[in-house]
C-alpha cells in the first residue's frame, strides 16, 4: 500500500509565500524584493514589500498590501518604483531605507502618471544623482497621448468591433487602438533632498513602432543610457501574425525633459530576419549587445549573441559594426556555444557578459569573456552556476554577480557569487532560500533524479532525456503509479525549476512516480533537437514518450506501468489527443488533457500568431496564397503545404481508437487555443460513451505578473489557471480523476455538487485575488 506525504499539497503549494526575483543595492549589502501570498481561510491575498539584510539574513517589512514592482536603486540606500493605483493611474514612490531597522522608512511620492505603468529603467546623469533618467512602459493612443483610465472605460452604445488586418486578438484580449509605447522622463532632486518626476515624453511617437512588444515583452526589450536608449521592435512594415523579425534600434535624446526630442536609427544585421530581444548597455553606455534570431517565422530559433564595441563611433561609421560573438559548439553538456541564450547583461568592468542558457534540464549561468588580454582566441564561456533554474541576473559593482534561481523543491533562492574567474565561480558566497531548499515543504532534492531513454530519432540525438520525481517517504520495496508529464511548447522543456502550475512535487506527493520527458523539439539539448519537431508533431515526439514508457516498465521495478496515467497541457494536450487515438492510449488507465488541440484547421488557422502553425506544421495549407501582400509573407516565410498534409498529424482523424477515460481542461478567453478545441473533445468522448469530464474557468481575468524573472512580464492567464480559489479546484478535479483510475484514495471527498468543492459561497460582488505566477510559461 503507497502511503500519501501529505505534507506538501496543492493548498500550500498556492499559498506559500511567492517571492520576486531579489533587486541587489549596487554593493550588494541589502535586495529588495516583494512576497505574495494567499490564504484559503479567509479568501484573500498579501503582498508584501521587503528588505533583506545580506550580512545578518533580516528580512524588513517596508510596506504592505500596495501593488508594487519595478524596483531600481538609486545609490545603496535609496531607491524608487512604481505603484499601481486602485484609480488605475500609477504612482513612482521613492524611499530612503538609510535608518533601516533602527528607524521606519523614508518614503513619499515623486510623480504621478496618469495611467497604467509598468516596466521602470533608470540612469543616473550625474555621479551624485542629483538628476535621473527614467524611462516606463505605457499603452498610447494613435495620437501619441497616454491612454488614460477614462479612456481605459469608455464604452460606446454598441459592443461591435470592426477589423481590416491581423491582429483580431492577440493571446488573451481583442486588439484595441490603444500600443505599447516607452515614456522618457527625468527625476530631479531638490533642495529638500526629495525627487520630483518632470513632465513624461512618448519617445516612440509618430514612428509606427510599438515596445515593449505584446504579450511577453518587458524590461527586456529596452535599456537606457544618458545618451537615450536601445529597444526591440517588431518591423512595422510586415503583418505581425505572419512574421516574428524585430528590429534592433537606438534612439538618442536631446533633453530627459519635457517634450524631448529623438532620432531612431535602425541597426541591420544582413542574414537576421527573426526575433530578437535583450538589448543592454554596458555601465558606461560605451558598448551594447543583444540577441536575434536568424529565420522570420520561427519563434524558437536559436539566439545569436550581437556586440557593439563601441556605440558612439556608429555616427562616424556608414555601415554598423557589429561583432557575432559565437565560437565552434561541441555536444558536451554544459557547453554554452551549442545552447541557445535566454538573457544577457554586462558584468560591471563592461569585459564580460553575463548569459542565461537552457541545458539539458537546468538553467544555467555563464560568463562571455569580450576582453582579457590580447593573445585571447575567441570569448571563452564559463559556466558559473550549473543547478536550477537561474531566472535572473544582476552585476554587482565590485564584479560579484548576484542571481535568482528556484528548482523542483525550492520555490525561491537567492545567491552572491564572489569575484571570478577563480576555481570556486560555482560556489555562492552567500545564499538565501525562501524553503529552507525545500524543506518547509518537506521536499529534498534526493527526490529529483534523471534517466535516458532511447530516441526515436537516434540521427538527431541517441537517449531522451526524462527528469523523475519520486515522493518524499518513497519506499524502493513498494510499487507506485506513475504519472507522465508531457510539457507545453512545444519548443519548451521540463526544468530543475519550480512551478505553481505544473509542480511535479504535488503529484509525487499524492504516491506516483513522476516522469516528464523532454520529448523530440524540447529546448536546451541543441538547435537540431529542438528544430526537429517541424511537421513532426505527432511522430518522433510521441514515439520518444512510448520509447520512455517501455524503458520505465522494464528498468524500474518501483514504477507500476499498468497503472499509469498522463498529463500535459498546449501542445502536451494535444498530445493526450494523440496519444487517445494510438496504442499508448490503451496502456494507460486515464489522460488529462488541458488546453489541448483536436484539429488543426479549426484550432491553428483560428489562432492568432499564425506564423506558428504556418511553420511548425510545415507551411501554408493552401498550393496558392493569392496575391496580396500578407499571402506572399505566407509563402515566402513558411512554402505551401495542403490541409491534407496537415492532417498526418491531427488528432481528430483517430477518433475510432479513442477509449481511454479523460478529463479535458479548457478556458473560455483562450484565444491560442480556441475553446472549441476543448468542447470538441469531450463531445466525442461523451458521444462514444467513455468516461469524461470536462472542466472550465470562464471568469478568468486578462492578465498575470510572473516573478522570478528580473523583468516584470505580461503572461496571459487564460491559457493557464492561476488565481489561486481556481487553481485549488483545479487541482482537485485533476488529482482526484487520476487518483481514482490508479487505485489511490481521492485528494480531497468533498462533493462537487456542493458550494465546499468550489471554496464556499463569494461575498457580494467580490473579485477574486490573482497572484504572480512561478514557472516557465510552457510548464
Amino acid at each position: 500500500m503507497v502511503h500519501r506525504a501529505m505534507k506538501f499539497t496543492p493548498e500550500e503549494l498556492l499559498s506559500a509565500p511567492r517571492r520576486s526575483a531579489g533587486v541587489p543595492n549596487p554593493s550588494g549589502t541589502r535586495v529588495l524584493y516583494s512576497s505574495s501570498a494567499y490564504d484559503f481561510d479567509t479568501h484573500k491575498k498579501t503582498v508584501e514589500l521587503r528588505l533583506l539584510d545580506v550580512e545578518t539574513n533580516d528580512s524588513h517589512l517596508l510596506a504592505e498590501d500596495e501593488d508594487v514592482s519595478d524596483f531600481n536603486w538609486l545609490d545603496d540606500e535609496h531607491f524608487v518604483f512604481l505603484q499601481a493605483e486602485k484609480d488605475e493611474t500609477t504612482s513612482l514612490r521613492a524611499f530612503d531605507v538609510s535608518k533601516v531597522p533602527d528607524f521606519a522608512v523614508s518614503r513619499y511620492v515623486a510623480g504621478k502618471i496618469a495611467a497604467s505603468a509598468s516596466n521602470l529603467k533608470v540612469c543616473k546623469l550625474d555621479e551624485q544623482a542629483k538628476k535621473v533618467a527614467i524611462v516606463l512602459s505605457a499603452q498610447a493612443l494613435p495620437d501619441g497621448s497616454l491612454l488614460s483610465p477614462t479612456e481605459v472605460n469608455k464604452k460606446t452604445q454598441s459592443t461591435g468591433r470592426l477589423y481590416s488586418k491581423l491582429y483580431v486578438r492577440h493571446w488573451d484580449q481583442y486588439e484595441g487602438k490603444a500600443k505599447s509605447a516607452l515614456w522618457s522622463g527625468q527625476l530631479s532632486r531638490g533642495s529638500s533632498g526629495e525627487y520630483k518626476l518632470g513632465e513624461l515624453t512618448n519617445v516612440l511617437k509618430g514612428s509606427g513602432l510599438e515596445c515593449p512588444i505584446a504579450p511577453f515583452g518587458g524590461t527586456d526589450h529596452f535599456d537606457i543610457r544618458r545618451e537615450g536608449l536601445i529597444f526591440v521592435a517588431k518591423d512595422p512594415e510586415l503583418n505581425p501574425a505572419l512574421n516574428t523579425k524585430c528590429n534592433v534600434y537606438l534612439l538618442y535624446l536631446d533633453s530627459w525633459t519635457g517634450n524631448a526630442k529623438s532620432t531612431i536609427e535602425p541597426l541591420p544585421i544582413a542574414g537576421y530576419e527573426g526575433a530578437a530581444t535583450c538589448p543592454v548597455f554596458d555601465a558606461k553606455g560605451k558598448q551594447a549587445a543583444f540577441l536575434q534570431m536568424r529565420n522570420n517565422g520561427y519563434e524558437a530559433d536559436a539566439n545569436v549573441l550581437f556586440l557593439m564595441f563601441d556605440v558612439d563611433s556608429r555616427a562616424t561609421k556608414s555601415a554598423p559594426q557589429f561583432t557575432c560573438i559565437a565560437q565552434d559548439a561541441s555536444e558536451e553538456e554544459g557547453d554554452f556555444w551549442s545552447r541557445s541564450a535566454q538573457s544577457i547583461c554586462f558584468s560591471a568592468d563592461g569585459n564580460s557578459l553575463l548569459a542565461v542558457a537552457e541545458d539539458r534540464g537546468a538553467t544555467k549561468l555563464y560568463q562571455v569573456i569580450l576582453r582579457s588580454d590580447k593573445h585571447q582566441i575567441g570569448y571563452p564561456a564559463l559556466n558559473l552556476a550549473s543547478e536550477g533554474y537561474v531566472s535572473d541576473v544582476r552585476a554587482l559593482s565590485d564584479a560579484r554577480v548576484f542571481m535568482t534561481r528556484s528548482s523542483l523543491v525550492d520555490n525561491s533562492s537567492y545567491a552572491i557569487l564572489s569575484h571570478w574567474p577563480s576555481p570556486k565561480a560555482h560556489s555562492p558566497s552567500w545564499t538565501h532560500s525562501n524553503t529552507s531548499s525545500g524543506a518547509k515543504f518537506g521536499l529534498n532534492s534526493q527526490q529529483v533524479s534523471s534517466i535516458w531513454t532511447p530516441a526515436s530519432n537516434p540521427k538527431i540525438t541517441k537517449e531522451v532525456h526524462s527528469i523523475v520525481v519520486r515522493p518524499s517517504n518513497f519506499d524502493k520495496a513498494e510499487k507506485y503509479p506513475v504519472a507522465y508529464l508531457i510539457h507545453g511548447g512545444p519548443q519548451g522543456s521540463w526544468a530543475d525549476s519550480w512551478s505553481t502550475r505544473w509542480n511535479p512535487a504535488v503529484f509525487a506527493e499524492q504516491g506516483y512516480i513522476v516522469v516528464a520527458p523532454n520529448v523530440t523539439g524540447s529546448t536546451g539539448y541543441g538547435q537540431k533537437f529542438t528544430d526537429a519537431i517541424r511537421n513532426n508533431w505527432g511522430g518522433d515526439p510521441y514515439q520518444d514518450i512510448v520509447n520512455c514508457f517501455d524503458w520505465v516498465g522494464e528498468h524500474m521495478p518501483e514504477a507500476d506501468n499498468s497503472r499509469a496515467v498522463a498529463l500535459g497541457a498546449s501542445y502536451g494536450g494535444y498530445m493526450m489527443n494523440w496519444i487517445q487515438g494510438h496504442d499508448l492510449g490503451r496502456k494507460l488507465k486515464a489522460l488529462v488533457c488541458h488546453d489541448g488541440i483536436l484539429t488543426f484547421a479549426g484550432s491553428m488557422l483560428a489562432t492568432e500568431e499564425l506564423y506558428f502553425p504556418f511553420h511548425d506544421l510545415g507551411g501554408t495549407p493552401w498550393y496558392d496564397p493569392g496575391f496580396n501582400a500578407a499571402g506572399k509573407e505566407a509563402k515566402g516565410n513558411f512554402g505551401s503545404s495542403t490541409l491534407s498534409d496537415w492532417k498526418r498529424w491531427d488528432p481528430s482523424e483517430h477518433l475510432d481508437k479513442w477509449a481511454t477515460p479523460q478529463l479535458v481542461i479548457h478556458n473560455e478567453k483562450d484565444y491560442r487555443l480556441p475553446i472549441s478545441e476543448g468542447l470538441a473533445p469531450f463531445n466525442v468522448l461523451q458521444a462514444r460513451g467513455i468516461e469524461s469530464r470536462f472542466l472550465t474557468f470562464p471568469d478568468e481575468s486578462k492578465h498575470s505578473q510572473p516573478i522570478g524573472l528580473g523583468i516584470l512580464l505580461t503572461i496571459a492567464v487564460d491559457h493557464f489557471v492561476l488565481k489561486p480559489e481556481n487553481s485549488l479546484v483545479w487541482h482537485k478535479v485533476v488529482l482526484n480523476w487520476i487518483n481514482k483510475h490508479v487505485g489511490l484514495p481521492p485528494y480531497t471527498s468533498e462533493d462537487p455538487d456542493g458550494d465546499e468543492f468550489w471554496g464556499g459561497v463569494r461575498d457580494g460582488n467580490a473579485e477574486l485575488a490573482e497572484l504572480p505566477i512561478q514557472g516557465k510559461p510552457e510548464t
